[in-house]
Parts: C-alpha cells; sequence; structure tokens
C-alpha cells in the first residue's frame, strides 16, 4: 500500500457500541444508528444474529481467539471503520480495554449502552451512586471489595461458578448478616426476567442463579 493508502487508513475509526442488555428496546438510538451503517461489524454470535443477520456486511464474531479478532479489526481499518457491538455499557468489563491496548484512542469512538448493572438498580428502584459494583464474572475480587461494612450496597456480576448459591456464602463469611436483603436478577430486559427478593441466608434454598446480577444491602429482611 502507498503512502496515500496509508493516510487515508489512519481516517478509520472504531466505534465501540453498547448494545445494551439484551432487548433491542434497550438500546440507544445513536448506537442503532451506528449499527445500521456499519460496514463492517464485530460482536458476540448473539448480537451478530440480531443485528447483522446474513445482509453482506463484512463482519467477525468475537471469540476466545481475541488475537485473530484484534488482526481482523486491523485490518479492516485499512479501507473503512469498524463497528465493535458489546453488550451493555462499553465501559464496563467489554472488549474496551484490548481495543485500547491496542490501538490509539483517538480512534476509538465509544457509544455507550444500558448496563445489566443499570437495570438491575433501576428495577427495584434503588439509587446506584454509593453502591460498590464487583465482578465474580470469570474472577473472584479480594475479600475487602466485599466485606460488610454498614450501610454498604453491593452490585455484582455473576458466572457459572459464581452464582446466587455461592456468593451469598462468601459474603456471610466476609461479616454479613444472614438476613441482609438480597436482590436476585435473571435475564434482565428479556421476557422470561425474573427479581427475586430474599435474604444472603435463604438464597441457597432457591433456584441456582448463574450469569446474573446479584444486589446486597445491609437493611435486615423482616
Amino acid at each position: 500500500m502507498g503512502r496515500a493508502g496509508n493516510e487515508e487508513g489512519r481516517n478509520h475509526v472504531i466505534r465501540v457500541v453498547g448494545i445494551g442488555p439484551g432487548n433491542p428496546a434497550y438500546i440507544v438510538p445513536a448506537a442503532a444508528a451506528a449499527i445500521r451503517d456499519a460496514g463492517v461489524l464485530v460482536g458476540g454470535r448473539r448480537a451478530l444474529a440480531q443485528f447483522a443477520r446474513d445482509d453482506g456486511r463484512k463482519q467477525m464474531a468475537i471469540t476466545r481467539d481475541i488475537d485473530g479478532v484484534l488482526a481482523f479489526i486491523r485490518e479492516s481499518l485499512d479501507s473503512e471503520d469498524v463497528v465493535v457491538m458489546v453488550s451493555g455499557d462499553p465501559g464496563y468489563y467489554s472488549m474496551l480495554d484490548a481495543l485500547r491496548r491496542t490501538f490509539p484512542t483517538e480512534r476509538i469512538r465509544v457509544i455507550p449502552g444500558i448496563s445489566a448493572m443499570q437495570l438491575a438498580f433501576s428495577r427495584i428502584a434503588l439509587p446506584w451512586h454509593g453502591a460498590h459494583l464487583l465482578s465474580f464474572h470469570g474472577r473472584v475480587p479480594e475479600r475487602a471489595a466485599y466485606a460488610y461494612e454498614t450501610g454498604r450496597v453491593l452490585g455484582m456480576l455473576t458466572d457459572a461458578k459464581h452464582t446466587s448459591h455461592t456468593i451469598p456464602a462468601l459474603l456471610m463469611e466476609a461479616g454479613w448478616k444472614r438476613d441482609a436483603r438480597l436482590y436476585v436478577c435473571a435475564h434482565l430486559s428479556y421476557e422470561d426476567e425474573r427479581i427475586v427478593r430474599t435474604t444472603l441466608g435463604e438464597a441457597a434454598k432457591l433456584d441456582e442463579v448463574a450469569s446474573g446480577i446479584l444486589i446486597v444491602t445491609d437493611e435486615e429482611v423482616r
């Protein structure tokens, strides 16, 4: 590629678009427009099936081969902009970290989305400006991050291993009372959405929820 081609390629950008918690009703208009107008789409298989389908556009699914995805994006940027769709909000546990480590930040544009954490707090009408937000998705935070403190509110992402059964046990070991209020939020934004109000001590008796949101407060359920 000649000098002119290289200069043109540097003008193309990556648009990291938050697609919300899942239901298309929760995607912001700017994000929907960016996806609609994109010539190249990158995203999870479910996102591609939902927003791209077989419409002839160049696309790639995000898999565990992140290096391969980044190489695809780099190659595509030589000729056009790339839209990378991420679940929830790009600023909260998404591929944005990997993109920032690989590409200059001046070539990255971010369109925010509604995160599952935001939606969970809104469903129970609880302000979250003072909450401690944690992820048990593929990791376990340091004990101090979830240890009991008076007035503390925790919002937690879960996964298949760290669930509505295992996390309450960790919290009680870290000083939380059995009667602390717990909200178990599953399938947020979908037709089968379910939010259960219980306590840390009673959670293990209920159906186990993985890949959801847990919210705990030091308010006791009476």
